[in-house]
């Protein structure tokens, strides 16, 4: 493992939040939506036991032709008193009144960050992550490399794997869990749409079952999507709006989330909080991005892809910077408050949330392009496109204000500021020919 530089721009420790009870609750579903998702679940499990993943490989997507590690729970040895030693140090509080949280897909991009930011205010924290190979592993590795030097172990391991969840809960009584482990991307379920059923729905499930019977039971913050509002035209989006429009597997499989936390909370009795992010970015991101791999293929002179909707439609985005989604991710587990259940069975009512992290602020994609232009100093090739029937909408726009109130949420960096600390970090991340660059502060 080359030696890397510290984490780039790491949210501050944010402090304490005061626990407020929420309003909100998702009330009862009608008919009309029980029929709908009754659909939407047949026809995910049709796919996922029926279809096998898709051998083709995408442009911005790292994966072998079998692509196993989506669909095998296949994990690293774990277990044994030296593993489970390396938990429960990892897992230490060091701050008065601090909680012990597992995070799941602790080496993805908001994962790393969350871990980081949870440590470095005194939390115990322990992690979990699969590595897969939907994009290149090697910027997992080394966000690992970050969060164990910071003190952080991520444990190897699937979300499905049970017997390895159930292990980490004997090892330690976790207060909370941060579940942020997720096939991501739009485009990539039309090749390989059993990943998400593997990864969002059972994955999901998985979890839910093993915290249900923990005594105590965890409270869980969890990672939705904005995708939730799919084919919605009202803007802003609120977390009050009907989200039976997915326009994406993707998004299906989160809004399905929704409904599998709704269950849970009813029956079992778990604290759960959803957050639907919306187009989070910044340094140590995710490869699959637009800003990402427009950055890269600017820099390299290739020609970039920037779409357009229907009679010349801007296509724009709600896009949020790390730094804030981590304060929003840490706002939602110091309010949460605590699951009602124990060994599965409920004793009360418990609490069932989803707010909105967005930035409040659309920008279109074609500005986002002119100002990498203006902080690389390179003009972009730019190749404009119709919008593709893949998933991708012509919009997105976050409604905080439910977010404000209960979590305290401001988000405060603009996409200028934001993008200004991406480039820093790809720049001294990446050399020319996209080979890594050694250890630079």
């Amino acid at each position: 493992m080359k030696q890397m530089s510290h984490l780039d721009h790491t949210p501050s420790t944010p402090g304490k939040f005061k626990m407020e009870k929420s309003a909100y609750s998702y009330g009862r579903l009608r008919l009309t939506k029980l029929t709908f998702w009754s659909f939407v679940f047949v026809g995910l499990i049709f796919i996922f036991f029926y279809r096998s993943p898709s051998s083709s490989p995408s442009s911005t997507v790292y994966h072998s032709p079998s692509d196993p590690s989506r669909r095998s729970l296949r994990t690293s040895s774990w277990g044994g008193p030296d593993w489970e030693k390396r938990v429960r140090s990892s897992a230490r509080i060091r701050s008065r009144n601090g909680m012990s949280v597992l995070v799941t897909g602790a080496a993805g991009f908001v994962g790393t960050h969350v871990s980081a930011a949870l440590k470095r205010r005194g939390d115990g924290v322990v992690g979990l992550d699969n590595f897969n190979d939907y994009y290149d592993p090697s910027l997992k590795r080394d966000r690992q490399a970050l969060l164990e030097r910071a003190g952080v172990f991520i444990v190897e391991g699937d979300i499905n794997d049970v017997g390895l969840l159930k292990k980490l809960f004997e090892v330690v009584r976790f207060s909370h869990v941060m579940h942020l482990a997720a096939q991501a991307g739009v485009r990539y379920a039309m090749q390989n749409p059993g990943s998400y059923v593997h990864s969002n729905i059972a994955g999901l499930v998985s979890l839910l079952e093993v915290c249900k019977e923990a005594n105590p039971q965890p409270a869980i913050v969890w990672a939705s999507s904005s995708s939730v509002y799919g084919l919605n035209t009202k803007v802003p989006f609120s977390e009050k709006d009907k989200t039976d429009q997915p326009a994406s597997l993707y998004a299906a499989t989160k809004k399905a989330g929704e409904e599998i936390a709704h269950t849970y909370n009813h029956i079992y009795g778990l604290s759960l909080t959803g957050l639907r992010f919306f187009t989070v970015y910044g340094p140590w991101g995710r490869p699959d991005m637009a800003y990402f791999f427009f950055t890269r293929d600017i820099l390299k002179g290739k020609r970039i892809s920037i779409f357009e909707a229907a009679n010349h439609g801007t296509v724009a985005r709600d896009f949020t910077y790390i730094d804030d989604i981590v304060k929003g991710c840490l706002a939602a587990l110091d309010t949460a408050e605590k699951s009602t259940g124990s060994g599965g069975k409920k004793k009360g009512p418990a609490q069932l949330r989803v707010f909105n992290l967005g930035n409040t602020s659309p920008v279109p994609v074609s500005d986002l392009v002119s100002i990498l232009e203006r902080l690389l100093k390179v003009k972009a090739k730019r190749n404009i496109m119709k919008l593709p029937r893949n998933g991708d909408v012509q919009f997105t726009h976050a409604n905080i204000s439910f977010a404000q109130r209960q979590l305290g949420y401001k988000p405060t960096t603009d996409l200028q500021s934001g993008l200004k600390k991406f480039v820093r970090w790809y720049l001294s991340y990446y050399s020319v020919g996209g080979k890594k660059a050694h250890a630079r502060r």
